[in-house]
């Protein structure tokens, strides 16, 4: 018997409520680093709670993530028709060329045009999380069995209702671990819009290593990593719960 959907997500909320428990406590993270950095004064990020971080560095993972999904998995649908075959080695290399750049390379490009702060880190995060996205989508779109595309077509299915209602479903599970790492490694790159002063989890990690203080980047560290991991979890067990059993 299959398990309820919503059992999945037990642990991972869970580890959220203690997550923003323990960032809504900045007396515990003092006595920590505290203990661990005992000489130094500064332990704790000043210019923002643990709260306000968290909740910029959401903003950006989120609206990155959502036009990389509106991205990728538009160019991997369109490179796998028959009217975008012919763009499938252009669409590759561009999106190989994005990966290579380096997000303080984006910023460089995109700060004298959209200015400091929301927008280039947006930009830079697109860019970075399309090319998982993309490449699942297409593994996924071209592994289907013939035969089920053309038991589609044999019950009358035109290609957009085929698309809809068979291959994108099918395909499903693996686009869905493309946007999964996409996801997990823009929480990552996120941090380095701090140098653009879109603040987040960055800020403090940033703040700390101009100013020689290993307590204050530890606490963006341990932050940015926990909320890589839940998202992960959240998103593993998104994936358990639409996933129909083998044999269905």
């Amino acid at each position: 018997m299959r398990r309820a959907p919503y059992r999945y997500f037990i642990g991972p909320s869970i580890a959220l409520g203690v997550y923003l428990a323990l960032a809504a406590m900045p007396g515990v993270w003092e006595a920590v680093l505290g203990f661990l950095f005992p000489e130094e004064t500064r332990l704790l990020y000043p210019d923002a709670t643990m709260l306000e971080m968290i909740g910029r560095h959401v903003n950006m993972v989120a609206v990155s993530s959502a036009l990389s999904v509106i991205i990728g998995v538009g160019l991997g649908v369109f490179v796998t028709r028959p009217a975008g075959e012919d763009f499938f080695g252009v669409v590759a290399d561009l999106t190989n060329l994005g990966q290579t750049f380096p997000p303080v390379a984006v910023f460089t490009f995109a700060i004298p045009l959209l200015g400091l702060g929301f927008e280039p880190t947006v930009l830079a995060l697109t860019i970075y999380g399309v090319l998982p996205i993309l490449q699942n989508t297409i593994a996924g779109l071209t592994s289907l069995s013939d035969n089920v595309l053309d038991s589609a077509t044999g019950m009358g299915m035109g290609r957009q209702q085929r698309l809809w209602r068979v291959e994108l479903p099918l395909a499903a599970p693996v686009i869905l671990a493309g946007v999964r790492v996409s996801v997990v490694i823009n929480v990552s790159t996120a941090t380095i819009g701090a140098i653009a002063n879109a603040g987040g989890l960055g800020s403090p990690i940033i703040n700390g290593l101009v100013n020689l203080d290993p307590a204050v980047t530890l606490q963006g560290a341990l932050l940015a990593a926990g909320l890589a991991l839940i998202l992960d979890a959240f998103l593993g067990a998104f994936e358990r719960a639409t996933t129909r059993p083998s044999g269905a």
